[in-house]
């Protein structure tokens, strides 16, 4: 089974699935044993774990050698966030052939300009593409896929550009027109009631996916209430609690001028040793080592 049938599947028996945004296969692998139904390769962590801004600055071999290493550790499905694409409509079919080819189950690809610059930052520069463009985006797409099942979700940011509503759901209609599997709906507004309104408002028969980071009050009853929202992604938690651990890890340490207090309250050396799956290297040592 494809990891895009997977991930269908998972939608239809289950109805709303909870995705965990990843930047390596370490953290992909910590969602998997918590009981996650799949991960997003996000393009906000990975920029993060290189110490850089959000805007179009990692690059498509960057992040796609991520996916691999991501997909080779983890049997989840992967949703990956390609940002716009990384291009026009002609780096979008080189794109879907190469994360297919990688293992993905899905891509979201919105509807910005390129370069980007990341939904939630104050004041940001958020510059979207004409609607017919985009379309053509979703054609490439859909066109260029070899599995059916290989997901296309279309996001919107019009919301996030301010340009309301009546937009958000233009484009959203317009993308499924063109075979977009689902639509993508983000807001930055620090209550769910810009989405509810929109979910409720929307009239097509595409799955609704959303990231819930600005809002986090929305939680699964109140999904579930809406009906047409089939999956949560949340889109940059590992990352933001990797930051808060280690930053107060580093300053115990410092404090204590030592690991004397803090070395009980992290996990052990052998914890770590179980995620590398040392014990698979042992057992390959004393069979294939002479």
């Amino acid at each position: 089974m494809s990891k895009g049938k997977l991930l269908k599947e998972k939608i239809a028996t289950r109805g709303l699935v909870h995705v965990m945004g990843a930047h390596s296969p370490l953290s992909a692998r910590l969602a998997e044993e918590a009981g996650f139904d799949g991960l997003w390769a996000s393009g906000f962590e990975l920029s993060a774990l290189f110490g850089l801004a959000d805007v179009s600055l990692i690059s498509m071999t960057q992040h796609l050698d991520m996916v691999r290493a991501m997909v080779e550790q983890c049997a989840l499905p992967l949703i990956a966030d390609i940002d716009t694409g990384f291009g026009n409509a002609i780096n979008v079919v080189y794109a879907i052939s190469q994360y297919e080819r990688a293992g993905a189950a899905a891509v979201v690809i919105e509807d910005k300009t390129f370069p980007k610059v990341t939904s939630l930052v104050a004041d940001g520069r958020q510059e979207l593409l004409r609607v017919d463009e985009f379309r053509g985006k979703i054609r490439a797409a859909i066109a260029t896929r070899n599995d059916p099942d290989f997901l296309i979700i279309a996001r919107t940011e019009a919301l996030i550009a301010g340009l309301g509503e009546k937009e958000a759901l233009a484009r959203a209609a317009a993308y499924e027109a063109e075979g977009a599997d689902m639509i993508l709906i983000h807001s930055k507004q620090k209550t769910p009631a810009e989405v509810e309104s929109f979910v409720r408002a929307w009239t097509g028969k595409a799955p609704i996916v959303i990231v819930p980071t600005a809002y986090p009050e929305m939680n699964e009853q109140r999904i579930k209430a809406l009906q047409k929202i089939k999956m949560v992604i949340y889109g940059n938690h590992a990352v933001r609690a990797s930051i808060t651990a280690m930053k107060d890890v580093f300053a115990r340490i410092l404090k204590d001028r030592g690991i004397h207090n803090v070395d009980k309250d992290i996990v052990t050396v052998e914890e770590v040793f179980r995620l590398q799956k040392m014990d698979k290297i042992k057992a390959d040592e004393k069979r294939f080592l002479a």
